[in-house]
């Protein structure tokens, strides 16, 4: 059942009972919360590693569905549409009213998608993809021709970096900004009827995240480095590197000054952007990464994502009255030693991807729940990859054997299986007896 958690966690429970019950959760995925959205009227829109994005309301989740692999970049300003990339490589107009077949595919890249956005005048659509390129789409001209049955719509393909282009955003509509982890960062102008780049920033170190303003823009690299430089020379306005890395998440909000960085240690950095200083340094996270942030309209609440298959709210007036609440164990809270080894692996290697109950469910993959003699791609509601649409395997001890000692990418190639290999033959034969213990049809 898709519902609301409760406003308070096991993990608020730890915190300082005076602000116990101000942080906000949005609990329904069935995956890590990939990347964050606030729409005009307020709405917080989630995308995640099961493949959906979440729209909620009131704290109920309307969902969002049509790409074949994590979501991971979202645009909700064109509200009620939702622009958003995933690891299909595909670029979609996701809508609560209107079927995905009908809007079609926006763009789709060669690699996998890392950003997407709206030019200001909603214009444009940009994408950026780990094939190195920038796909620009004419909006009016993909609505004229949005019923292409899911053949993606022609897109103008930017080139320039020699790597993977990992953040986009725009300054006017005839200017955009890109980040790659080749890192540099490049501006794009358009010139007539062609947009034409320079490099404004070249470091040695990779860039994920790129925040664009009138003034200023700031990124986020791989050495932990938060530099803020002019828009058009690149020469260098503040430096907030600090000794965790890497920076994977950044939001801005004018109206308030606040700059918000979430880095790979958990930590969530706010930076008063009118007197370029350190405001507030949270740790978010009890272990791993925060991946995503967004500002509520207001700029009082800062919402953010990781490993949890939860998004968090936070006042952000309050951040540092609170202990970590985010990177829960998956294995609702029991610690590793307590677990058989063949469970120890399935949490490991499965439980992001796969439920062990009957029944459909919010995860990335398929149920397990009676997988042995079953053919494979065969769970009915399940949008299956060609390759194992009709595909002769029967899972039983022997392929599933096979499935984690070769690796999806190797066993079943092509398939949406990330790569996973269990290179001990104990542990496979744990998790094999482990599943059969608990997918068995009708235990």
């Amino acid at each position: 059942m898709r519902f609301l958690a409760p406003l308070i966690s096991l993990v608020a429970l730890w915190v300082m009972p005076a602000v116990a019950q101000e942080f906000t959760t949005l609990k329904g995925h069935g995956g890590p919360i990939m990347d964050i959205a606030v729409a005009p009227d307020g709405t917080v829109v989630t995308a995640s590693f099961d493949n959906s994005v979440g729209v909620w309301r009131d704290g109920v989740p309307t969902w969002l569905e049509g790409h074949e692999a994590a979501v991971v970049a979202i645009d909700a300003s064109s509200q009620p549409g939702v622009l958003s990339g995933g690891d299909d490589f595909r670029v979609l107009s996701l809508h609560p009213e209107i079927s995905t077949e009908d809007l079609g595919v926006i763009t789709k890249h060669m690699g996998k998608v890392s950003d997407v956005a709206y030019s200001p005048e909603t214009t444009y659509f940009a994408s950026a993809s780990w094939d190195g390129t920038i796909h620009l789409v004419s909006v009016g001209e993909y609505l004229l021709n949005r019923s292409n049955h899911g053949v993606p719509y022609e897109a103008r393909v930017l080139t320039g970096h020699s790597s993977g282009v990992t953040s986009i955003g725009f300054l006017r509509d005839d200017v955009l900004f890109s980040a790659s982890s080749d890192g540099t960062v490049r501006i794009w102008e358009r010139k007539n009827d062609s947009f034409e780049s320079r490099p404004i920033v070249k470091q040695g170190f990779g860039i994920n995240e790129l925040i664009v303003s009138d003034d200023w823009l700031a990124y986020g690299a791989v050495d932990g480095g938060t530099r803020i430089v002019h828009p058009v020379t690149g020469e260098q306005i503040a430096d907030f590197t600090l000794d965790r890395r890497p920076i994977l998440s950044m939001a801005y909000h004018a109206d308030t000054d606040q700059l918000a960085v979430g880095d790979g240690h958990g930590y969530i950095m706010m930076i008063d952007t009118t007197a370029w200083k350190i405001t507030r340094d949270f740790r978010a996270t009890r272990k791993g990464p925060v991946w995503a942030l967004a500002f509520s309209n207001d700029g009082k609440t800062i919402w953010a994502g990781g490993l949890d298959d939860v998004a968090y709210g936070w006042p952000v007036d309050s951040l540092d009255k609170f202990d970590p609440a985010m990177g829960q164990d998956r294995s609702f809270l029991k610690a590793a030693d307590t677990m058989p080894n063949g469970e120890r692996q399935f949490m490991r290697k499965c439980s992001i991807c796969h439920a062990l109950e009957e029944g459909p469910s919010r995860k990335a993959g398929p149920t397990m729940h009676g997988i042995f003699g079953r053919r494979a791609g065969t769970v009915p509601g399940y949008s299956y990859s060609d390759i194992l649409d009709g595909s002769d395997i029967i899972w039983d001890e022997t392929t599933i054997d096979a499935l984690f000692d070769q690796g999806p990418d190797h066993y079943i190639p092509g398939s949406k299986m990330p790569m996973q290999v269990i290179a001990k033959p104990q542990d496979r034969a744990d998790l094999i007896t482990f599943l059969k213990d608990t997918t068995v049809q009708g235990d």
